[in-house]
């Protein structure tokens, strides 16, 4: 029997931990720094690489990583250096999602689709070029700002002050040296993640992501406020345009380029007359969209982590799925992405979820009550045998849970009907 470390305090992490706790191999599941409603946690933080080390060797602990910080950091190089075992890509291979400039040069060199765009460091360069164009752009910070780094931009005002908040008010801190500005393609967003050992990538099950805080999506970007899988958007014949041009093209590719990619690698896809854009790689499982994924996981999620870790993917029968929908309803704290009120008691939580599980994320324990302690507070997901009733069930589930200042979309899923 092994131990397993999740690195992470998110939504993403709960349900890291709380699908490989599930497996015959795994003794305990430790999580670093965890959350409210995470077992076994480990007061270290995710860039304490050192701490992080210490605790996986003296406690026999096959490390999973689930944010990006950690990746960027090199807590993969770290740990095989010191022969401890992890999943996850290397400070290299996260370049992908550490630098957008990086990502979108590689995608050029690499003839991977993705929408045109130009690179700037100077604010007035930028401002002029934005003024020559005659379409719409998106402005994105080159680093990491924690899924808010992305601007989608109506007209050359919003594409000026986009400039201005990233470059010049440096609303991103470092983040934000550098900027990119790339046509906005207008189309069907969808997420699709697959699972890499180097050599092949096994695709997950299709999701969709809500990434604005109000319904039919208006308002700023966020980390996501609800995901659903499987999206009937990506259709077979899309799953495999996506899988031949963008995943294994990419894989293929950064190891002609001298480096091995293991791990979650995630593509924002933008599909626009039935074919694929890329939009941004993630290299982790995202985040709300890993909650409803793990949630139809049919398989042993602890055999492929470790054999994607040791390169050898191929040797493992096809996943499996729960033919059922899932869906995910984010539960916020009202105020985000900018700023909340956190230490609000939760109420609820002991309730009979049928066919549902919550996942914390911005919660901590205190005094024996949960209180919210950040911006995306829990994540509610529900099974059901079509889209429409795991919808259904996921916000009969959310509505038993309440603080004062809770606050959800009330469309998560609702683009997936329409689809259908």
């Amino acid at each position: 029997m092994v131990n397993v470390l999740v690195v992470g305090s998110g939504g993403r992490e709960h349900a890291l931990s709380w699908k490989l706790s599930q497996s015959p191999h795994v003794d305990v599941v430790y999580t670093a720094p965890g959350n409210g409603g995470t077992q076994n946690n480990v007061p270290l933080t995710v860039n304490d690489l050192d701490g992080l080390a210490k605790f996986a060797k003296e406690n026999n602990c096959f490390t999973v990583v689930g944010p990006e910080d950690p990746l960027a950091g090199g807590i993969v190089d770290k740990f095989n250096e010191l022969h401890l075992k992890i999943f996850g890509p290397s400070r290299q291979a996260a370049q992908l999602e550490s630098s957008k400039i990086w990502a979108k040069q590689f995608m050029k060199r690499n003839d991977i689709q993705t929408a045109r765009f130009e690179i700037f460091d100077n604010a007035q360069k930028a401002q002029d070029y934005v003024n020559s164009l005659d379409y719409d752009v998106v402005v994105k910070a080159d680093g990491l700002a924690a899924g808010k780094g992305v601007i989608v931009c109506n007209g050359k005002q919003e594409a000026l002050d986009a400039i201005q908040t990233i470059l010049i008010k440096k609303t991103f801190g470092d983040a934000g040296n550098r900027i990119i500005i790339e046509e906005r393609i207008d189309g069907i967003e969808a997420s699709y993640i697959a699972l890499s050992d180097g050599t092949v990538a096994i695709p997950m099950a299709s999701s969709q992501d809500h990434k604005r805080i109000f319904e039919d999506d208006k308002g700023p970007n966020t980390g996501g406020m609800g995901a659903y899988s499987p999206t009937p958007i990506v259709d077979e014949e899309l799953t495999k345009k996506i899988q031949e041009k963008i995943i294994d093209k990419t894989i293929q590719s950064m190891k002609k380029e001298g480096i091995t990619f293991k791990g979650f690698l995630y593509a924002g896809i933008m599909i626009k007359d039935n074919e694929p854009y890329v939009l941004e790689y993630n290299v982790r499982m995202g985040d709300p969209e890993c909650q409803p994924i793990t949630a139809r996981m049919d398989f042993d999620l602890y055999d492929y982590l470790t054999a994607s870790a040791e390169g050898n993917l191929s040797s493992l029968p096809p996943i499996s799925w729960k033919k059922q929908s899932a869906v995910c309803v984010v539960l916020a704290s009202e105020g985000y992405p900018q700023s909340y009120p956190k230490d609000e008691a939760i109420t609820g939580l002991d309730s009979n979820f049928e066919n549902g599980f919550v996942f914390h994320a911005g919660t901590k324990k205190q005094d024996g009550k949960i209180l919210s302690n950040g911006g995306r507070v829990l994540g509610v997901v529900a099974l059901g045998d079509s889209l429409d009733s795991a919808i259904k069930n996921a916000y009969s589930a959310a509505e038993k849970i309440s603080w004062p200042h809770k606050y959800c979309r009330k469309d998560i899923g609702k683009k997936g009907l329409s689809y259908l």
